[in-house]
C-alpha cells in the first residue's frame, strides 16, 4: 500500500558539491559542515529551522563528537529542543534516512522531519580496539574506511570483488562497462551546460575556512575525471585478469545532502505557490547472495514499486547509485530498461561517492528532472555493503 501523507516541499532539499578524497572538504568535521549547510539552506530558502520537529541524521564514517548524533546537529542549527535518530546503512543510508522520516510522518509522530546526511571519507578514523591477550598487550587496529571497503567480514571479499563476480556470472564485458562509463560522463556534461544550470537548481555552495580570517567558496563538484573512449580503453583492470578499471568504478568523496519530509499541509506551508507537489510513494530493500552486491538494486526496485503500487512501465525517471558500471549493465539487462534511459545528468559513478549523502543527492536530482519533464513517477535504487540495496519511489505532480 502506498504511503498516504509523506511529502517533500518543492525545493526543500539540497546537495553540497561532492569533493574528491583529500580534496576541499577533507579537513572539516562532516557533522559540523552539515550544520553549516543546514543553516545556509534555511537562509537561502527562507525556511526557519523552527519548522522541524524532528531530525534523522545519516552518516557512515564516525567523526569526533558524532556520538551525540542528531542532538548535536540540532544544537548547531539553533534548535536544541528537538532530536532524532542516527541512521548508518552503508550506501543505503540516505534512502533509510528518508524512509525513517517518512514513516515518522505517516505514523503521526512528527509533522516535519529533516533527513540530513553527511560523510567524510577523507581522513577516516584509525581505530585501536583493546586486546589484553594480544602480543605484549597490543590492541587490534582498523582503518575505518579502507579496511571496510576491502573486506566484508562475512564473505571476506572486497566490494570490488562483488562487481567482478557479477560481471563473470552475467557475462558483462570490459567493453560494456567502458561504454556505460563514457555515457554517464557525457550525461554529466549535460548537468554542466549553461553554466551548470541543472546543478544550480539544487546545489548548495559551502564556505570553507582557509586560515583564521579567510574562507573559500566550494560550489562545484571536485574530482570528476576527464573521460574518453581511448582513455578508458588504455586503463588496466584494478585486479589482474579482471574487468573493472579505475575508470569504471566510482571514487571516495566528501559532502552532504538533506531532504525535508513532512505532511501535505506542512509542505504547502513551507512551499506556498510551488510549481510542483512531491509525494513519497514507497520504499523497498533487498539482499542477494553473498558477494554479488551489484545485483541487489533489481529486487530492491521491485520491492519499492510493489510498496508504491506502481509498475516499472509507469516510471518516467530512473536513477541509480552505481559504484560500478557493472550495476547499470546488470540492471538494464534484468529490467529491459535501456542504459540511456537511466541517470540523465550523470550519477555517482562520475561525481563520486561519500556514502551517507550519495542517495539523497540522486533523489534530489530525480525530483528536479521530473519537474523539468512536467511531472511523473521516479525510481531511485542503489546497492549497499553486505550485498544489500534500497530503493525509493516518488511522484511529482
Amino acid at each position: 500500500m502506498p504511503l498516504q501523507n509523506s511529502y517533500i516541499p518543492y525545493r526543500a532539499y539540497w546537495s553540497s558539491p561532492f569533493c574528491r578524497w583529500q580534496g576541499a572538504l577533507s579537513q572539516i568535521n562532516s557533522v559540523e559542515l552539515l550544520a553549516r549547510a543546514v543553516n545556509r539552506f534555511c537562509d537561502d530558502r527562507q525556511v526557519s529551522t523552527e519548522s522541524f520537529d524532528g531530525l534523522v541524521l545519516g552518516f557512515t564514517v564516525p567523526q569526533r563528537r558524532s556520538f551525540y548524533g542528531a542532538a548535536w546537529l540540532a544544537g548547531l542549527i539553533g534548535q536544541p529542543t528537538i532530536t532524532g535518530t542516527v541512521v548508518s546503512q552503508a550506501c543505503a543510508t540516505s534512502a533509510r534516512a528518508i524512509a525513517t522520516g517518512a514513516l515518522e510522518v505517516e505514523s503521526g509522530m512528527r509533522e516535519c522531519v529533516l533527513a540530513a546526511t553527511c560523510d567524510r571519507t577523507s581522513n577516516g578514523p584509525h581505530i585501536v580496539y583493546p586486546n589484553p591477550n594480544g602480543i605484549g598487550g597490543m590492541g587490534e587496529t582498523e582503518e575505518w574506511v579502507w579496511d571496510n571497503f576491502n573486506r566484508d567480514p562475512l564473505t571476506k571479499q572486497a566490494m570490488l570483488a562483488t562487481a567482478e563476480n557479477v560481471a563473470k556470472e552475467a557475462g558483462i564485458t570490459r567493453e560494456e562497462q567502458d561504454e556505460v562509463t563514457l555515457l554517464r560522463h557525457e550525461q554529466y556534461q549535460e548537468a554542466l551546460a549553461d553554466d551548470r544550470a541543472f546543478q544550480r537548481r539544487y546545489m548548495l555552495g559551502l564556505e570553507i575556512p582557509k586560515g583564521k580570517k579567510k574562507t573559500e567558496l566550494v560550489d562545484a563538484d571536485e574530482g570528476v575525471f576527464p573521460t574518453t573512449a581511448e582513455g578508458l580503453a588504455n586503463l588496466r583492470p584494478v585486479n589482474e585478469g579482471g574487468t573493472v578499471t579505475f575508470g569504471s568504478q566510482t571514487y571516495p568523496a566528501d559532502g552532504n545532502a538533506g531532504i525535508v519530509v513532512c505532511t501535505k499541509q506542512r509542505a504547502a506551508e513551507l512551499a506556498p505557490g510551488a510549481d510542483a507537489t512531491i509525494r513519497l510513494l514507497g520504499f523497498g530493500d533487498s539482499r542477494v547472495k553473498p558477494a554479488f552486491m551489484p545485483m541487489a538494486p533489481v529486487p530492491a526496485a521491485q520491492s519499492a514499486l510493489d510498496h508504491a503500487g506502481v509498475k516499472l512501465a509507469d516510471v518516467k525517471v530512473i536513477k541509480t547509485h552505481n559504484p560500478f558500471a557493472v550495476n547499470d549493465v546488470y540492471f538494464s539487462r534484468e529490467t529491459g530498461i535501456p542504459i540511456e534511459r537511466m541517470n540523465r545528468f550523470g550519477s555517482p559513478l562520475i561525481f563520486g561517492h561519500p556514502q551517507g549523502p550519495t542517495g539523497a543527492r540522486v533523489v534530489v536530482e530525480m525530483i528536479e528532472e521530473l519537474v523539468m519533464a512536467g511531472g511523473g513517477i521516479g525510481l531511485f535504487t542503489g546497492c549497499a555493503a553486505g550485498d544489500t540495496a534500497m530503493a525509493v519511489v516518488l511522484e511529482v505532480s
